[in-house]
């Protein structure tokens, strides 16, 4: 059966039957392929069609394309529906084909009406005589072809995706039939009321047989008998326009491609804040007769993915309202999708939680980290292997947080959840970024270790614990706290950090110089590794400099004229005498109303080993501690006094401030035979030096002077008070 053998000028068939184009010169819209010039325009009127397949939306023209072929190609034109047939019929098709094509060297193009209706198997049945040449193959979907059509056939044809008909487009399909004497109503006088027209158009919704539809509705309607006679006015009221098309069809195929396309439009309106645009595309769903549960899945997935932790709440709401749809159902649950919709649509985004695919990509591709040890259960082996050892109970803690391992060892300084400054998340952002830089911190450097070069020979599990049981991020945060309060710098300021080692005062500088220069001195490529990892969400023009350097040679390769408005630093003076120099360095690239912050430990003012050893190792320990704080060490060879001495040369307005930090310190037996072979050696053995501590947690206090230069002492309360809400944040 040949679809198009049907007689044309028949008054039987429905009008959108008779005036589908015979010829490209009758055809009206998808200029973009069959325009002057075009590809398939050119392969049309040359009658070299190779396999091709229109995709588009029902009422494109993709059938009437076909049929205009069928009347400009020498070529035998046969039909399939996909529907109606199947590979028997393909076969019969073949051998006819190849019939022609043997005796009289005529190629056969067939044509397949809704072609993705065929499965796989179907469709590799015509696979090998498209591609031995036996057919060419015109294939019509309203299905994207490279989800539905087998891509084997996808690559051997051209793939031309026809568009909606544009309202022109309609209105000249309109006219056509109108003027039309053979096909149309050419012989009448058809006169529409202003508007009706216009409503036949726009309700059609770029769907020519549905125009045609209705206009043939309405023409042969509203006459008491049709046809009348010739020349015999036909006027169609706009009342009329309306009866013959009353509701726009909605295009939408739950199982096909248009309902991909408008419910990605939907969560796209959610995610971009657009509540208008939200409710339209909820409206077409739902008009359309989208499952309402298959619209909340999605919302709650959108309200974890992309609200998350600026509303922690959505997850809530739509849950709610989910839940509130199964009890009330259609039509009043359509408040409830609409109440989730504007919720979404209207609350605060953030992605944040993508950073567990950040974790997982991890867990996927480096080698299983080991738990570690103080984490582990103790439940069943705490005795033989000391499982859970060393663990410390937030609770126990002020706030109910203490600095401690949570990640693998090899995972230190990781970032995976990353806060947005957004609703809830920005509340809580500050706080999670200090609690966050002040456990790094915390757990990877010792004020009192640095100052006697005290290295950890183990840079795994031992350090982690040891800094973990310190305690020392909650007095972190108050030193730092002190050092910056009153500081109060203009956002294009220029600030530098020596000794920055993490980060921990680079930071709040630079929540305050967002148009500034930040410059970070460090002492290693691991320090500089993990100031780039927590800096690698900002801009990359707004990220810190970070120098891998000495002090001293820091500053000799700073540019010429390149001053700053805040130098900070903390140990930059551990050898006092040594290091005077670094202060004129220091003064010379000072702005003239910069100002100087730093943190020093004083070693002789903190505790020693021989302080809390057994009681009868006491006396030997001190004896050999006696080296390292005399006067010949620079390390311990100064006290407060020579500390402010030195300073005020340079800086005679330098204020000091001294803090005795005490915290719970666990001695490691790596850092206990470093101390031995650096200090006890000549004193006892190292069995008996260890022996010497059998409670390896101890209570361990640290002098540290806070030194400031330059600072408004009038905004000291204001600036004070910003930090302690900060602070504060951190407790919650």
């Amino acid at each position: 059966m040949n679809l198009f053998e049907s007689a044309l000028d028949s008054k039987e068939e429905p009008l959108a039957a008779r005036m589908r184009p015979r010829t490209l010169g009758e055809y009206i819209g998808q200029e973009h392929i069959l325009g002057k010039g075009r590809l398939l325009r050119r392969a049309i009127q040359a009658d070299q069609l190779s396999s091709v397949i229109f995709y588009g939306p029902p009422g494109t023209g993709k059938t009437t394309l076909a049929r205009v072929i069928a009347n400009t190609t020498r070529s035998h034109f046969s039909t399939l529906n996909a529907v109606l047939s199947g590979v028997k019929e393909l076969r019969g098709e073949i051998e006819a084909a190849k019939e022609r094509r043997a005796l009289y060297g005529t190629r056969t193009i067939l044509f397949i009406d809704e072609v993705h209706r065929w499965n796989k198997s179907q469709q590799d049945a015509l696979l090998p005589w498209v591609e031995n040449g036996t057919f060419i193959l015109i294939g019509a979907t309203t299905e994207n072809p490279y989800f539905e059509v087998n891509a084997a056939l996808v690559s051997r044809s051209r793939v031309f995706q026809l568009k909606k008909l544009t309202d022109e487009n309609l209105r000249d399909i309109a006219l056509q039939a109108i003027n039309d004497k053979e096909r149309g109503y050419g012989e009448f006088r058809v006169e529409f009321e202003e508007g009706a027209l216009d409503h036949l158009v726009s309700v059609a919704n770029g769907d020519a047989r549905s125009l045609l539809n209705a206009l043939e509705l309405a023409v042969e309607t509203t006459p008491d008998v049709f046809p009348p006679p010739a020349g015999s006015l036909i006027y169609i009221s706009k009342e009329t326009a309306e009866e013959s098309i009353q509701k726009k069809a909605v295009l939408y195929d739950k199982e096909g491609d248009y309902h991909f396309d408008v419910i990605s439009a939907f969560i796209k309106s959610l995610r971009g804040s657009d509540p208008d645009a939200a409710l339209y595309w909820l409206a077409r769903m739902v008009a359309a007769g989208e499952d309402p549960r298959f619209i909340f899945r999605r919302m709650e997935i959108l309200a974890a993915e992309d609200v998350g932790m600026a509303d922690p709440y959505a997850v809530a709401v739509v849950e709610a309202d989910a839940s509130a749809f199964d009890r009330i159902g259609l039509p009043e649950g359509r408040f409830h999708l609409a109440h989730s919709a504007i919720y979404l649509s209207t609350c605060p985004k953030s992605n944040s939680a993508l950073g567990f695919f950040d974790a997982l990509s991890d867990v996927e591709k480096e080698k299983a980290e080991e738990v570690p040890n103080h984490l582990k259960d103790p439940n069943r082996d705490s005795n033989g292997f000391g499982h859970g050892e060393g663990y410390l109970y937030p609770h126990s803690y002020k706030d109910h947080w203490v600095a401690q391992q949570y990640l693998p060892t090899g995972l230190q300084g990781k970032i995976y959840y990353k806060p947005s400054d957004m609703g809830y998340e920005k509340d809580i952002r500050d706080a999670v970024m200090l609690r966050r830089e002040a456990q790094l911190e915390s757990v990877t450097e010792d004020f009192y270790s640095e100052n006697l070069t005290f290295s950890p020979g183990d840079k795994a599990r031992e350090r982690w614990v040891e800094r973990a049981l310190s305690g020392r991020s909650e007095s972190l945060l108050r030193l730092m706290e002190k050092l910056y309060s009153g500081l109060n710098i203009p956002r294009y300021a220029n600030v530098m950090v020596l000794n920055a080692s993490h980060g921990f005062l680079l930071w709040p500088l630079m929540k305050m110089n967002p148009e500034g220069c930040s410059m970070a001195v460090v002492k290693s490529d691991e320090q500089k590794e993990i100031i780039n990892h927590f800096a690698s969400e900002l801009d990359s023009l707004l990220r810190p400099q970070v120098i891998v350097s000495s002090p001293l040679k820091a500053f000799g390769s700073l540019e010429d004229g390149l001053s700053f408005s805040v130098i900070s630093g903390r140990n930059v003076l551990s050898r006092l005498k040594d290091d005077e120099k670094i202060l004129q360095m220091i003064a010379g690239r000072l702005e003239k109303d910069g100002c100087l912050a730093l943190l020093e430990s004083i070693p002789v003012l903190s505790t020693r080993l021989s302080d809390v050893c057994l009681e009868k190792h006491r006396e030997t320990m001190k004896k050999a501690e006696e080296g390292i704080y005399t006067r010949s060490n620079p390390l311990t060879a100064w006290g407060k006094e020579d500390l402010e001495s030195s300073i005020r040369k340079v800086f005679p307005e330098a204020t000091f401030e001294y803090v005795q930090e005490s915290e719970d310190r666990m001695l490691t037996d790596t850092a206990l035979r470093h101390f031995h072979s650096s200090i006890y050696s000549s004193a006892m053995s190292v069995e008996e030096f260890l022996k010497a501590f059998p409670q390896r947690t101890v209570k361990w206090s640290n002098t540290v002077a806070i030194i400031r230069s330059g600072f408004q002492e009038d905004s000291v309360h204001l600036a004070s008070e910003e930090w302690k809400g900060v602070l504060e944040k951190t407790s919650k």
